[in-house]
């Protein structure tokens, strides 16, 4: 017993650490006056044209202000032929919008006083301890001692140094990725990897990551990277449990998002949306499909469950994440997050002096949170959240309590995410 009460104050003075590090204020409530009612007329305008131009099959978008039911503006297919309409339970891959439910995963353990935001991560994988970095990235893979550790803020920001096997980046490191089986594959019925050498699990991604030199010093420049699926490997690390159980256990249960995961179940293969893709970049070709829905490979279990981008979800579920933020953690009376975490993990986590030469948004102005963007200037001022790779968009901007979900699947096609935030400001104009 007396050991049992030993632990418990330890942990609760961890916890308590862990809240005082955030140094974040609670959420601020400015400007947070309700919109006026709308039918939302450019919203409707964009899913009918992304539609009838035959960009996609189908279009779903919610929209929410604080915690109140969201608004669903739903138009076309499951797919191209199909006769089913989507709807707020169509089922979606959201790709990198996976990168801020990881991001607020790692804000909760730091909440808990489990790991630190500026932690190395070697204390967790120390294979990362003793990383190289590159000297002339487009010209080979000579490399030199890092001088800074990679933290947990680097993963969290894209600035750990680490990049992505993005095939249309090429380069020297690209092929590396490759070599030691970094890109995604699925799980064929017998157990292996359609992708030939492709890994298996977390562990085993994480330590074949850390064979790759870096592309920059950690800390000092913006690279789209891996960071986010390493922040799971970390997750599962500190936790106990895997990565997707945790995900399940402290977010999609309590939030009542049961339709979100890293595998779509047999019996809802006909809700998910057929998957198509353009050429990179468009050309104004018609789309092509890659992945139909009843035969999808999101039907298998992934080779390890990524952070990055292996999230499945629909419009209603990933609200459901949004609401919560906006509600500073809590959604409907569960709590899942600190008030404290959840401003931290919106807030600009950017290593000072960043270089955002190779951020994807326009300028380099913009921050940087817990696995999302943070707008920094603009009518979308204090704007958080992230896109994925198939079109789809999610943020959220605690100022003005706004929700803004749009799904739709066709790979390297972003009109949706480049144009539904200037149709909602139409609709719904800031006061």
């Amino acid at each position: 017993m007396g050991g049992q009460t030993g632990n418990a104050t330890t942990h609760r003075r961890r916890v308590l650490q862990g809240l005082g590090a955030l140094s974040v204020s609670p959420l601020v409530t400015a400007n947070t006056a309700h919109p006026q009612k709308s039918d939302f007329p450019s919203v409707k305008a964009l899913a009918r044209d992304l539609v009838s131009a035959e960009v996609v099959p189908g279009v779903v978008v919610a929209l929410g202000h604080g915690q109140e039911d969201p608004t669903f503006i739903c138009h076309g297919t499951l797919g191209f032929g199909s006769e089913v309409a989507v709807d707020e339970n169509t089922l979606w891959r959201i790709y990198s919008m996976t990168k801020p439910v990881a991001g607020m995963a790692a804000m909760l353990l730091i909440a808990q006083g489990r790991i630190t935001l500026d932690q190395p991560i070697a204390d967790f994988m120390p294979e990362f301890g003793t990383m190289q970095v590159l000297i002339d990235p487009k010209a080979g893979l000579a490399a030199r001692p890092a001088r800074n550790p990679i933290t947990v803020r680097h993963l969290l920001t894209h600035t750990s140094g680490i990049g992505a096997a993005i095939p249309m980046v090429g380069g020297p490191l690209i092929d590396a990725y490759t070599a030691v089986g970094l890109k995604r594959g699925v799980l064929d019925a017998d157990g292996a990897p359609d992708v030939p050498g492709a890994v298996t699990g977390l562990a085993e991604f994480a330590r074949r990551l850390a064979t790759v030199p870096l592309e920059a010093e950690p800390g000092t420049h913006w690279r789209y990277s891996y960071g986010l699926d390493l922040i799971g490997r970390i997750v599962e690390i500190v936790s106990g449990q895997p990565f997707d159980a945790f995900l399940k256990q402290a977010f999609f249960d309590p939030l009542g998002m049961a339709s979100t995961g890293f595998r779509v179940p047999a019996q809802d293969r006909m809700r998910l949306v057929d998957n198509y893709s353009t050429p990179y970049p468009a050309d104004g070709s018609k789309a092509t499909l890659i992945d139909p829905g009843a035969q999808s490979q999101f039907l298998k279990q992934p080779t390890y469950v990524s952070g990055g981008g292996g999230l499945v979800s629909t419009a209603r579920d990933y609200d459901r994440f949004l609401a919560m933020l906006v509600g500073g953690g809590t959604f409907r009376g569960t709590t899942v997050l600190p008030p404290a975490a959840v401003a931290m993990g919106m807030s600009n986590l950017l290593p000072a002096g960043t270089n955002m030469n190779s951020y994807i948004f326009p300028g380099s102005g913009d921050g940087f949170g817990a696995g999302g963007r943070l707008v920094s200037s603009g009518p979308d001022k204090g704007t958080f959240g992230w896109m994925g790779a198939a079109g789809t968009l999610g943020t959220v901007n605690p100022d003005r309590r706004l929700r803004i979900t749009g799904m739709l699947n066709c790979m390297n096609n972003m009109a949706l995410p480049e144009q539904l935030p200037a149709a909602v400001n139409a609709d719904w104009p800031a006061h």
